[in-house]
């Protein structure tokens, strides 16, 4: 890494780490609109990296179910599509927005298309990473075995690190904004719906 790229890097960790919320955050629709996150102030958020050619793909099914299910009590998904894992996510934004809508009939917003983690990752990714790191996949689920064989021939330590390991990690953030928990895709539905419900009491 050269000297401007490390006091980049640099500036932006300090930057991000001087943000306490997420409504401290300004992203980008899939239209190019600028939104600040503080527009979401008190409602309860599920924050997702989405691919639309992936094999947890089918979760936009349960993720439009939770939202139908929670919604009208203050409850909203945040959709940011990634094309950082297996080149999954290839379209353009409209081309992803087009196909959630008609092949899942997806309500809630979707944003510009983002890096989630490396030189690139938007500041948003950086906080919810040094909020929640990765916790480990869901030891129940069929795929689980599978995607550990495989990052562990990647990198042996990568349980240590926070960076987002596939399509459909998923952050839970409170009416205050803070990042309570994180999923990784092996969570379902089952799982999720719980911990959203009790944030809405």
């Amino acid at each position: 890494m050269n000297k401007i790229a490390l006091i980049i890097t640099l500036f932006i960790s300090v930057m991000t780490m001087a943000q306490n919320s997420i409504y401290d955050f300004t992203v980008t629709d899939n239209k190019g609109k600028e939104i600040s996150l503080s527009e979401y102030k008190g409602k309860v958020l599920l924050i997702v990296n989405t691919a639309t050619a992936c094999g947890f793909t089918p979760q936009y099914e349960d993720l439009d179910v939770l939202y139908d299910t929670y919604a009208a009590k203050g409850f909203e998904i945040l959709d940011f599509p990634c094309n950082q894992f297996g080149a999954q996510a290839p379209g353009t934004d409209a081309e992803i927005h087009e196909f959630c809508t008609l092949r899942y009939n997806t309500q809630f917003p979707r944003f510009k298309k983002i890096d989630v983690n490396g030189s690139n990752e938007i500041p948003l990714y950086t906080f919810l990473k040094s909020k929640k790191g990765f916790a480990g996949f869901n030891p129940s689920h069929p795929l689980t075995k599978i995607l550990d064989d495989m990052f562990s021939k990647a990198d042996p330590e990568y349980t240590q690190k926070a960076d987002i390991k596939w399509n459909f990690t998923k952050f839970l953030i409170d009416r205050d904004g803070n990042v309570v928990a994180r999923f990784e895709p092996t969570a379902d539905k089952a799982i999720l719906a719980p911990a959203i419900a009790d944030l809405l009491k």
